[in-house]
């Protein structure tokens, strides 16, 4: 018997407890009163049920994650941080399979059970970072995706457009870009050929755009564009999106949605946050992640992404419960839409990946991010957070 009852929590959605049976690893029923003679039952009155938490963007090969304290050695400036990394990531073992499977086992414990990784790909690391993060996902419940990321430009580090393409043909699953104005200093080439990988390849897209002002805007607009015309409407995503403050998002937002072009947020530091609310009305997809946890580039991050919707949700100066609900879209549905998941959620049918939360309501969930009462992948639980 595989049968699984979870009794008396309030299903995320549904506004009122309920029973949700799993069979087989799936979801089966999800009601009031239950009955499975026979099956296992565990306990969730007073807790609100969510699907798997879905960290959206980070970088898992950079993690310094479980090593002892590395002090932060970089400027303020991105070409500071870029060149930092480049410095002492030899030097510091990075990439390394156990601190990366360190905070997969982390994430987890907190109810992620879907990542989005950016795994550098340039001529000096080849494609060790790749493997890396399969090694350490092979050891892992969640399910993790890569976006095969050129840290260092493509166009100005010459052998790195191949490896894009070989970590492709090695089944990664996403291919990335950077700036392909600020600093690949030609946004037509660096588009043509990102956009013409993951046509060939089938691939989804993750662009990470720190580019503001006017440039950015632009290159936002070639970036829908492409999509519009390649078809590739939900299968791109912009992180970060700097230049989307609220007077380009009014002129951007209609856009972004009708293309199928998603963003991803980090909310770290000072860094611009697109205006959830505002993007979110006009039906664009918003997702969020850590960015770096604990690494070259800062020391800071968890793995939760409960707390990293708080981020969000404070970043986005949020005070009203339905606008923090939206952070927690933004961590839930949000990424799991990004990532093109197409079986995911509390739904009867869809794989049992949920977290059981102490709280009331999504809001308070998203505020107080408490310990974890259960994490469920695929109907197995997991450890979580005591």
């Amino acid at each position: 018997m595989n049968d699984v009852v979870l009794r008396g929590g309030t299903p995320w959605g549904l506004g009122a407890p309920a029973d949700i049976l799993v069979r087989d690893g799936l979801i089966a029923r999800v009601e009031a009163g239950v009955d499975a003679p026979g099956a296992r039952e565990i306990d969730l009155s007073g807790d609100l049920v969510l699907p798997g938490l879905v960290e959206a963007h980070c970088h898992l090969d950079k993690t310094l994650y479980g090593g002892p304290w590395v002090p932060h050695s970089a400027d303020d400036t991105l070409a500071g941080r870029i060149g930092n990394d480049l410095r002492r990531r030899g030097e510091l073992g990075v990439p390394s399979v156990e601190r990366i499977s360190a905070l997969l086992e982390t994430m987890t414990r907190f109810g992620t059970t879907h990542v989005r990784t950016h795994t550098d790909i340039d001529p000096e690391v080849g494609l060790r970072g790749v493997e890396a993060v399969r090694e350490a996902a092979s050891r892992s419940p969640a399910d993790v995706r890569q976006v095969a990321f050129p840290q260092h430009g493509v166009l100005i580090n010459p052998g790195t457009a191949e490896l894009l393409e070989e970590a492709l043909k090695s089944g990664v699953e996403a291919i990335g870009g950077l700036d392909p104005a600020g600093i690949d200093r030609d946004p037509v080439r660096h588009l043509d050929l990102i956009f013409g990988l993951a046509e060939r390849y089938g691939a989804h897209v993750d662009i990470h755009l720190h580019d503001g002002g006017s440039l950015g805007v632009w290159e936002l607009e070639l970036i829908i564009e492409r999509t519009r015309v390649l078809g590739l409407g939900g299968r791109v995503t912009v992180s970060h999106a700097y230049a989307l403050d609220d007077a380009a998002a009014a002129r951007l937002a209609d856009g972004l949605a009708e293309a199928g072009v998603a963003l991803a947020t980090a909310a770290v530091y000072s860094f611009p946050v697109p205006p959830v609310k505002r993007l979110r009305a006009a039906g664009v997809t918003i997702a969020c992640g850590h960015d770096g946890i604990r690494d070259l580039w800062g020391p800071y991050g968890t793995g939760d992404m409960l707390e990293r919707a708080m981020h969000l949700a404070y970043r986005s100066t949020f005070r009203r419960d339905e606008d923090i609900e939206l952070a927690l879209e933004a961590a839930t549905y949000g990424g799991a839409r990004a990532l093109g998941l197409t079986d995911y959620g509390l739904t009867p049918g869809n794989p049992a990946d949920l977290v059981a939360i102490p709280a009331t309501t999504p809001a308070q969930a998203v505020v107080t991010h408490p310990p974890r009462t259960l994490v469920m992948k695929n109907g197995i639980p997991l450890p979580s957070t005591p």
